[in-house]
């Protein structure tokens, strides 16, 4: 159990190299956050979790055969933990995704890494979507200026 590693696995890097070769930045582990997400992307308010499917109680995970009630408990404990946590970011206004170990298998991988960029890149329109844009008729621009296209200046 000492050897399992929390932060670096491997899901974690497959899915961080390709962010940042995209021109994504973000935060890695981030504290202040309630779960303490895997990657953080502040720009676009997207937390990512990388859940292994037999620690967070995926479907495709087993159980041990020794020990079936110590496991079950505490894979359930983890599950509600998740939860919490997911509903804690969600009231901060982060949208929240999670990637599982089995989606980043070579043969699902592409789709999976595209969708993530999808969903990235939407709730960022999303917020885009709720700021109004400045237009040409706005109370901005003075109603004397001349449009590019209008021959009013003599040389």
């Amino acid at each position: 159990m000492a050897r399992i590693r929390s932060r670096d696995t491997k899901p974690e890097m497959i899915v961080r190299r390709y962010l940042y070769s995209r021109g994504y930045r973000y935060r890695k582990n981030v504290k202040g956050l309630p779960g303490t997400p895997d990657i953080v992307l502040h720009k676009y308010r997207v937390a990512i979790f990388i859940h292994g499917c037999f620690w967070h109680g995926h479907e495709d995970g087993h159980l041990p055969k020794s020990n079936c009630d110590f496991w079950s408990r505490k894979i359930e404990r983890n599950k509600l933990r998740d939860a919490r946590n997911k509903e804690a970011l969600k009231r901060l206004g982060w949208s929240v995704m999670t990637v599982w170990e089995c989606q980043l298998k070579p043969s699902v991988r592409r789709s999976t890494l595209l969708e993530i960029e999808y969903h990235i890149n939407h709730q960022f329109l999303e917020r885009l979507k709720y700021k109004k844009p400045k237009t040409y008729d706005s109370d901005e621009y003075a109603d004397d200026m001349p449009i590019a296209a209008e021959d009013e200046i003599d040389y």
